[in-house]
């Protein structure tokens, strides 16, 4: 077993979350503004939005989890892009969709690359970034060797 099948991101208003991702080009199946659960195709995995209390729930319907929307989890989402412009104009669209740019796009000495990361509305926290020595599939999944 060596994959990822499924990322659960547990949301506040899923309205207001299932609007954010589509409206950033995340593709879903979903026709409803409210649902229960909602699956986003992705290249590779998909994207899971659940309500926040009901994936408590979920864990140890007993004792779950408590939460803390909105803090730093430990964990990051990423999106790796093809040129800096990418890069940029992606930012843009998750500004202009209502997420909030924590990092604006810039050069890393580091490892070569550009990167910026921004948060969703409920706080989590998804890196955009380019490296130019990156390669990537046929499917556009990025080539780590």
């Amino acid at each position: 077993m060596n994959r990822i099948n499924l990322i659960c991101l547990g949301v506040a208003d899923i309205e207001k979350s299932l609007l954010f991702y589509k409206n950033i080009g995340f593709k879903t199946y979903e026709q409803g503004s409210r649902p229960a659960i909602v699956f986003f195709d992705t290249q590779g995995t998909k994207l899971e939005l659940f309500p926040l209390e009901g994936l408590a729930e979920d864990i140890d319907p007993d004792n779950p989890p408590e939460t803390a929307p909105g803090k730093f989890g430990g964990i990051t989402l990423a999106i790796n892009m093809k040129s800096e412009k990418e890069v940029d104009d992606f930012i843009e669209l998750v500004r202009k969709s209502g997420g909030t740019v924590v990092k604006k796009p810039r050069k890393l000495l580091t490892w070569d690359g550009y990167s910026g990361y921004f948060r969703d509305l409920d706080g989590y926290y998804w890196e955009v970034a380019y490296g130019k020595n990156w390669k990537f599939d046929e499917n556009d999944m990025l080539i780590i060797d």
